[in-house]
């Protein structure tokens, strides 16, 4: 065998020595014998505690608001306005007077058709006392008891022509702008206004189809607009649309949200927070979880020593991530110097940060 030879063969089973010596010291020595024999210092960590905390699952949406009740305020008769009551932005009670049409004519065939039932009655009282004597046949009797029947119709349907000269606010609410001016001539095409009850509003939104099994009637929403800053408006689901949308995918929701002193407007964009479900998980922070390939793990810090520990990880919220398996409670969990940990590693821990308070948030 050369020398080259021999001198290659030398270097190999060296190379093989140091490979199974640097292995045994990483993997299979005890931690203090590992670091000595790697001749490495304690590497320097921060730490975090595994505590209880209350997760909330939520999904975010947007949709525009709308009124609980919404009418188009329209004449039911053609004539010229002799009133207006309205007033942009103002509130109105249910029955109140909007609007009053001329009605001269009308007046006049009300009294016509209260005159002519005046006279119809007496007439039916002298044929029935005639007919007391049998002055009179049944058959004219009958007749004047048909005629009577007939002017209290023409009395009502005079009384109803009156009435709908006067238009009044079907239920209480607020009034859109005006769209004519008094003494204008309407007919039953023209809107007058609108009239929006805003006691709550309605908003619709979109939802993706795999929460449909999730999403109920009742569960609670926030929503917000960038026109009242950083308030926040209360509601929950009142309706879940029964199909899915086959093009997008999605079905719709709606939530009722209470509007008492009446800020939101109907046609106002909304970001809204729907919460899906809540329940008390362990958690860490975000900055623990270490994700290799398939593997999801942490470094749980005991006696100084680090352990490369598997778990199970759920929803995120505020920083800090749900454990479902592999940790317990109060457990150290190191979330600072993860690059130089190694399964074993001696650790010096340099300070304990506490877990952040459980505030809601985004999942």
């Amino acid at each position: 065998m050369s020398v080259f030879k021999q001198l290659l063969l030398i270097c190999l089973l060296g190379a093989i020595g140091y490979a199974a010596y640097w292995g045994y010291a990483t993997y299979l020595a005890p931690p203090a014998e590992a670091a000595e024999a790697r001749g490495s210092d304690p590497v320097t960590v921060e730490t975090a505690r595994a505590e209880t905390e209350r997760i909330y699952q939520k999904v975010e949406a947007v949709g525009t608001t709308r009124a609980a009740n919404s009418v188009q305020i329209v004449p039911e008769a053609d004539g010229r306005i002799v009133e207006l009551a309205i007033t942009p932005g103002g509130r109105v009670e249910e029955g109140a007077v909007l609007v009053r049409l001329d009605d001269a004519i009308e007046r006049a065939d009300l009294a016509e058709a209260e005159a002519r039932l005046i006279e119809r009655r007496q007439v039916l009282e002298r044929v029935e006392q005639l007919r007391s004597t049998n002055a009179v046949s049944q058959a004219s009797q009958e007749e004047a008891v048909a005629r009577l029947a007939e002017a209290e119709a023409q009395l009502e349907r005079a009384q109803q022509r009156l009435d709908r000269r006067t238009i009044i606010a079907p239920f209480g609410g607020v009034l859109g702008l005006a769209e004519v001016d008094r003494g204008a001539r309407v007919t039953s095409d023209d809107m007058i206004t609108r009239l929006d009850d805003l006691s709550q509003v309605e908003l619709e939104f979109s939802l993706p189809e795999t929460l449909f099994a999730k999403v109920q009637r009742g569960m609670p929403v926030e929503a917000q607009s960038v026109a009242f800053d950083d308030r926040v408006f209360t509601g929950q689901i009142d309706a879940v649309d029964s199909r899915i949308d086959p093009v997008s995918r999605a079905f719709r929701a709606r939530a009722v949200i209470p509007n008492p002193d009446g800020l939101l407007p109907a046609g106002m964009f909304m970001s809204l927070t729907l919460t899906l479900s809540e329940a008390d998980a362990l958690v860490v922070p975000e900055e623990a979880i270490i994700f290799q390939a398939a593997d999801t793990y942490v470094f749980t810090i005991n006696e100084g020593v680090a352990t490369r520990t598997p778990v199970r990880t759920g929803a995120r919220q505020d920083g800090k991530v749900a454990v479902l398996a592999g940790l317990d409670e109060g457990q150290e969990v190191a979330i600072r110097g993860l690059g130089r940990l190694r399964d074993g590693a001696v650790v010096t821990v340099k300070s304990t940060e506490p877990v952040l308070d459980g505030s809601e948030g985004d999942t």
